[in-house]
């Protein structure tokens, strides 16, 4: 969930030179390699070197919980190097944090106090903490494979796999013009078993050249959550102490 945690421009249609009895045939733009959709990418954010500038970043804004008038504040942290933090706290529910310290996955909510994560629910946050990510995507796992395109919002964008060496595999969706990341289907570990999160990004907005999403809308079985981001902070001096329990 953090800022999740990039120019070559490709055409969204073409007319092929190609004729049958008169007739002009369309045809369909070729997909990119992978190489250089995670090349578009990285310059999209901002280009590597910007996005290596930054050694931290640091992030508040507001949740809720669409159509159960569930609302609240979210704080999110990360720090090279590999270093995640988040807090939600929610009216009526209570606090929850999530953090990895670079070893250590844990959790602790009003519904099940403080847990260590393990086996694949660890994989995961140390996937998710990996910073700069946008400079790492190829690393982070087994196989990621160019799948098609599909029409997100009504723009284009080309949809990768990407498989872990531990979990599920994830879409992510970049959109064909722009090269940003605006969309990933993912099945996240839990301690209620896996639950399947649709994230869309939106509202990107350069912060020292770099470019974050302020709107992410999470979209699972059981809710709906809309994250309007406030507020995004590069380079804070951050004490460790923070990801820890």
């Amino acid at each position: 969930m953090l800022l999740q945690r990039a120019l070559v421009v490709f055409a969204l249609g073409a007319i092929g030179a190609g004729v049958s009895h008169g007739r002009v045939a369309a045809q369909t733009p070729a997909l990119p390699t992978l190489e250089q959709v995670l090349d578009k990418y990285v310059a999209a954010v901002g280009g590597r070197a910007a996005i290596e500038k930054v050694t931290s970043v640091t992030a508040k804004g507001t949740i809720e919980i669409v159509g159960l008038g569930v609302t609240g504040t979210i704080q999110l942290t990360q720090k090279a190097p590999d270093k995640s933090a988040s807090t939600v706290e929610l009216a009526g529910i209570g606090v929850t944090r999530e953090a990895f310290d670079g070893t250590t996955a844990w959790e602790e909510s009003p519904q099940s106090g403080m847990r260590i994560k393990s086996g694949v629910e660890l994989a995961e946050a140390r996937r998710n903490a990996t910073f700069p990510r946008e400079l790492k995507m190829a690393s982070l796992y087994a196989k990621m494979t160019v799948r098609g395109r599909e029409a997100i919002g009504g723009r284009d964008a080309i949809v990768v796999e990407a498989v872990p060496a531990e979990g599920q595999p994830t879409r992510m969706f970049f959109d064909a013009e722009s090269g940003l990341l605006v969309r990933q289907i993912l099945t996240r570990e839990s301690a209620q078993g896996p639950l399947e999160v649709d994230v869309t990004f939106s509202d990107f907005r350069a912060i020292d050249g770099v470019k974050r999403p302020f709107s992410i809308r999470q979209v699972t079985a059981n809710f709906t959550a809309t994250l309007q981001l406030t507020e995004v902070k590069h380079n804070a001096a951050i004490d460790d102490s923070v990801f820890g329990r």
